[in-house]
């Protein structure tokens, strides 16, 4: 009887995946018409909120959707930038608006050292994910026959980002792109908690991602 109930509903959790849903929005001022050339570009994450930061792993995500597909796009790495350049981009002097770009540039040794790394495009990514709307139970317990689990779970995930470019040899905002993302996992156990986790991080990285390379790169 065991046999007959399970093996249906196993077969089912193995088959079954989270779903995805998003929408990207894009806004550019003035698009390079030949790619970027020898430039570099620096993708940086917002945190200068103290209720959130937007994750190191969803930028590091985005500089290698981009590097992966344009293998020409040089990405510097986002500590090693924070670093050369300490500490004008940390979270309380980082520059908030195209506006301080100038105020910037107006520091030599900031602009020695961009001129040194060849930046020419910065990438600012302000968002966060978040997990929301949990439902279901689940109980574990360890008997005669052996531990186990038994119940089920979902959550939803939803992902939230905008990514705005800013051009230091025009000091201007060039760009902008908006993506959001939203997906329902799912936590089935009999026996054994499988989770079926909807890749919704990853979703709005490849939409941010293949946005800006359209943006940057003389191949799309």
């Amino acid at each position: 009887m065991k046999t007959t109930l399970f093996g249906p509903l196993l077969l089912i959790t193995l088959l079954t995946t989270g779903c995805v849903t998003s929408t990207v929005d894009e806004m550019v001022f003035n698009e390079p018409t030949a790619g970027i050339g020898d430039a570099s570009v620096v993708i940086l994450g917002r945190r200068h909120a103290s209720d959130y930061e937007t994750e190191p792993d969803f930028i590091e995500c985005v500089g290698d959707h981009i590097s992966s597909r344009d293998k020409s796009i040089s990405i510097i790495d986002e500590i090693d930038f924070v670093n050369a350049l300490y500490p004008w981009f940390e979270p309380r002097t980082a520059p908030l608006h195209p506006g301080d770009i100038d105020r910037l540039l107006a520091q030599e040794p900031v602009a020695q050292r961009l001129r040194e790394l060849k930046t020419e495009y910065m990438i600012w990514i302000d968002g966060v994910t978040v997990r929301s709307d949990s439902a279901g139970s689940m109980t574990c317990g360890i008997g005669p026959g052996g531990a186990g689990c038994f119940g089920f779970g979902t959550w939803n995930n939803d992902s939230n980002y905008e990514a705005v470019i800013w051009d230091f040899t025009d000091r201007a905002e060039v760009g902008r792109v908006n993506t959001s993302a939203s997906g329902q996992s799912y936590m089935p156990a009999v026996v054994i908690p499988i989770p079926i986790i909807a890749p919704v991080q990853g979703t709005a990285c490849d939409g941010i991602g293949d946005q800006l390379l359209e943006f940057l790169s003389s191949e799309y």
